[in-house]
């Protein structure tokens, strides 16, 4: 097995300065919120879209909707027999109906790597409506496309080799903030 030979990127008060800057950035490119929503991806971008929603909010930014998206089954690097023979029609809560058609969508997610939930997430939209505009903002762009996709937003760009990999922790989910690189075999 394997030992782990992670170094800290980010800790958690980058990670809360990488996030207010983003907020700032939403704000400044949609001032009021008005007719977006920022739909995080599953499962650590429902938790950045939460967040930014609450740090715009406390400045005074407005109401901001947000979304949950679950790209799962949407995915065309799993195996089909992961996602199931038919996949799963694209699904958000209740009360995000209504969160994707004619608005700006910006989908929030973690970490951007080949690109490949990224575009499990605009199969996904195409499902649920038609946005008026699709944004993305990233915590960490770690390079590496296989796909000709950006990010509007990047908290940070982070070159990597191939064999490493980024490990985003948020206290929501695992009770610290931080980002860390993941040396090549190494375990997270």
């Amino acid at each position: 097995m394997a030992t782990r030979s992670a170094t800290v990127i980010c800790d958690s008060d980058d990670l809360e300065r990488m996030l207010w800057r983003l907020a700032r950035e939403l704000q400044e490119r949609h001032p009021g919120g008005s007719g977006v929503t920022l739909c995080g991806i599953a499962t650590r971008g429902v938790h950045v879209a939460g967040r930014l929603v609450a740090l715009i909010e406390a400045q005074g930014g407005g109401r901001w909707a947000a979304a949950t998206l679950d790209v799962g089954p949407y995915r065309d690097d799993q195996p089909r027999e992961a996602v199931g023979a038919e996949g799963s029609p694209a699904e958000l809560a209740p009360a995000d109906h209504g969160a994707v058609q004619d608005r700006v969508v910006v989908l929030v997610d973690d970490v951007l790597f080949h690109g490949r939930t990224a575009r499990a997430a605009l199969v996904a939209l195409s499902d649920l409506g038609r946005p008026l505009a699709v944004e993305l903002l990233v915590l960490v762009d770690r390079g590496h496309r296989e796909l000709p996709l950006r990010a509007t937003y990047v908290g940070r760009n982070l070159p990597t080799a191939p064999g490493e990999r980024v490990e985003v922790r948020l206290r929501e989910l695992d009770g610290t903030d931080h980002v860390a690189l993941v040396a090549a075999g190494g375990k997270g």
